[in-house]
């Protein structure tokens, strides 16, 4: 008996220090971006945000999606281990689209403590 519940004991110990690490989780250095005022002839915008992990385990991010077929996002694919940092390339192609103020949002989806994050940009593209 005393083995059963010293066996019990150990593994209830293990399981309370795996369990109380944090988990991974995501900080950006910013959440918005400003492309400012440029002209149909300049359409194709880039920004880049960057992140840490700051939780203590690897952070993957599962999907970072636009709200519109004009904004593209790339990020990094791989897992980013704690302390480490990565991106997410945001494109906008204004080619074709109608001249004025736009405000896209990029919704990043991970593993994290914080699941969702929203990132936006925005900006305003002038006719040629």
């Amino acid at each position: 008996m005393k083995k059963i519940l010293m066996i019990a004991a150990i593994m209830i110990g293990t399981f309370s220090v795996a369990f109380a690490q944090k988990p991974a989780e995501i900080k950006f250095e910013k959440l918005s971006h400003n492309f400012g005022t440029f002209t149909e002839a300049e359409s194709i915008q880039k920004c880049t945000f960057s992140f840490t992990n700051i939780g203590e385990q690897p952070l993957v991010i599962n999907q970072a999606v636009a709200s519109c077929g004009c904004t593209v996002p790339e990020y990094t694919k791989t897992p980013i281990k704690p302390g480490e940092k990565g991106t997410i390339t945001v494109t906008y192609n204004g080619k074709g689209k109608f001249p004025g103020h736009f405000k896209k949002t990029i919704t990043v989806r991970t593993n994290g403590a914080v699941e969702m994050t929203r990132l936006y940009v925005e900006g305003n593209m002038k006719e040629n």
